[in-house]
């Protein structure tokens, strides 16, 4: 990765972004050395304007920004670094520099989950569940969501809340797991979902379908 410290007189702008919630943390800046370190160290360390100095953020608080990864932009100039934080990252005590709360949107994790699900099946371990599920085959994996759906259904008509998120998770488990078994991911539902809400969606598919019966 070559880094442009020139086009500020050695410095570059480096973002910080939350690996796991994808929230912009804070804005600092790195010089060589700094970049270095935090490469060394896998604690982020900035260059210090003010005080003409390499700091390392939490070397007092205790709240470290460890490095996941750093990516560069087209221009070469600026980096964006991407982190796990522990504790909050502003010096005010809030989880970022502007104030807000670094909540990340649990839909995120259906994506964590699906990786997950994916490195099962390239490695099937003894002793998994989710492995002796990709053994079984798709009938077997399709019965299971069939299964699931209808305690899902029972739980929605017949049963608490509680219940009903859980069996719900349930079926959307075995549910990625078909969708992998047969090398798609839930990420392709979501697209798909994301079509149809397109308002000119229904009238599109009406026009292929009829256009499929005139052939």
């Amino acid at each position: 990765m070559k880094i442009d410290f020139d086009k500020m007189d050695g410095l570059v702008p480096a973002i910080i972004q939350d690996a796991t919630t994808k929230n912009v943390l804070m804005l600092g800046f790195m010089n060589k050395e700094a970049y270095e370190k935090t490469l060394e160290t896998k604690h982020v360390t900035f260059w210090s304007r003010t005080r003409q100095t390499l700091w390392t953020k939490g070397e007092t608080s205790g709240h470290f920004l460890n490095l996941v990864d750093m990516k560069i932009d087209c221009d070469n100039d600026t980096l964006l670094v991407r982190v796990n934080p522990v504790g909050p990252t502003c010096h005010t005590g809030t989880d970022t520099c502007w104030g807000e709360e670094n909540e990340g949107n649990p839909l995120l994790f259906l994506t964590e989950l699906q990786d997950f699900i994916n490195k099962r099946k390239q490695e099937m371990p003894e002793g998994s569940y989710t492995t002796s599920l990709f053994t079984k085959g798709v009938n077997k994996i399709a019965q299971k969501v069939g299964e699931e759906a209808l305690e899902t259904v029972i739980e929605a008509t017949n049963g608490t809340d509680d219940h009903l998120v859980y069996e719900a998770s349930d079926l959307l488990y075995h549910l990625i797991v078909l969708l992998t078994h047969k090398g798609l991911r839930i990420e392709d539902v979501a697209e798909e979902l994301h079509k149809r809400h397109d308002p000119e969606w229904d009238k599109q598919r009406r026009e292929a379908k009829a256009a499929g019966k005139m052939k």
